[in-house]
């Protein structure tokens, strides 16, 4: 559930409480006194869906949007019935989905070093073969947040969103690849890998190969990743995501750095190929949710 509180003078307040009124969605308003100023405080409870609707509202009484707020409540009782007026916990918030997307579209500096961490550890998964590490790098890895951003510009068709999203993923991408590529380098140089190349990829060599699983688990991750973007359970989800991402851009970097440009094309060729069916899965469906949203 949703709770409004806006601003208003006393000359508009009455088309405020007019407008909310006639807007579906929209229950349970109060209008009280602000002290001391003069205005007016309207509060009213909202469901997901009534959101775009009041912000129209507020644009066309040219409301600032210092003058009000809309923060998510969780309800605790009385338990939801069907037809109850009380959202629940669950429901769709376009315009919440799209203030998150904003606040991952560009690669602030902790996201920046949870890639480069994630990098090292997935880089050392690969080489040793280790698969608890590998999973320990798709847990730290917040590359699920710019990707769900991505597909909210999309459907949204704010396409510089859309734009930054995506090269803040790439960007951490990047990272993996180049972090995990210094690592092997380094344990190379110093004697601590001083072995044949294939001994230390054998193992994860599947990162290298794209085959139908490739676009079935990217699609099935990005349906998995734009619902728990929607409904804040990202950091639960973002290891099922990064599965598709993290491990073949840690491979990437440390087959190129042992020497082995074959199956690190190979490994790029499947980072490529995740990367594009996670963003048309997420994105068609939040599209389709849109499209079905109540409004």
């Amino acid at each position: 559930m949703l709770r409004l509180r806006v601003s208003a003078e006393v000359a508009v307040k009455d088309q405020v409480l007019d407008h909310l009124g006639e807007t579906r969605g929209v229950h349970r308003m109060i209008a009280v006194p602000e002290a001391g100023s003069g205005r007016w405080v309207v509060e009213a409870d909202l469901s997901p869906s009534a959101a775009d609707a009041v912000l129209e509202v507020f644009h066309g009484l040219h409301i600032s949007h210092e003058d009000y707020v809309i923060l998510r409540q969780d309800v605790i009782a009385p338990g939801l019935g069907p037809g109850s007026s009380v959202a629940g916990e669950g429901d769709f918030a376009w315009v919440e989905i799209v203030g998150e997307a904003r606040a991952n579209a560009r690669p602030v500096a902790r996201y920046v070093l949870l890639m480069m961490v994630a990098g090292m550890i997935a880089g050392l998964g690969v080489i040793t073969d280790n698969s608890i590490l590998i999973v320990g790098a798709m847990a730290v890895s917040p590359d699920l947040l710019p990707l769900c951003a991505t597909s909210v510009g999309l459907v949204s068709r704010r396409y510089r969103l859309a734009g930054r999203s995506l090269a803040t993923l790439l960007v951490g991408m990047g990272l993996v690849m180049a972090v995990a590529m210094v690592t092997a380098f380094l344990l190379h140089a110093f004697g601590v890998l001083d072995g044949e190349p294939g001994q230390y990829l054998g193992g994860l060599q599947g990162l290298a190969r794209a085959d139908y699983t490739t676009v079935l688990i990217a699609a099935a991750a990005g349906v998995a990743g734009i619902l728990s973007f929607e409904t804040r359970a990202a950091n639960a989800v973002g290891v099922a995501i990064s599965v598709t991402t993290v491990p073949a851009s840690a491979f990437f970097g440390v087959a190129l750095a042992l020497g082995e440009a074959d199956r690190a094309w190979g490994a790029l060729l499947v980072l490529g190929i995740n990367l594009t069916v996670l963003v048309a899965s997420g994105t068609t469906t939040l599209w389709l949710q849109r499209r079905l949203a109540p409004h």
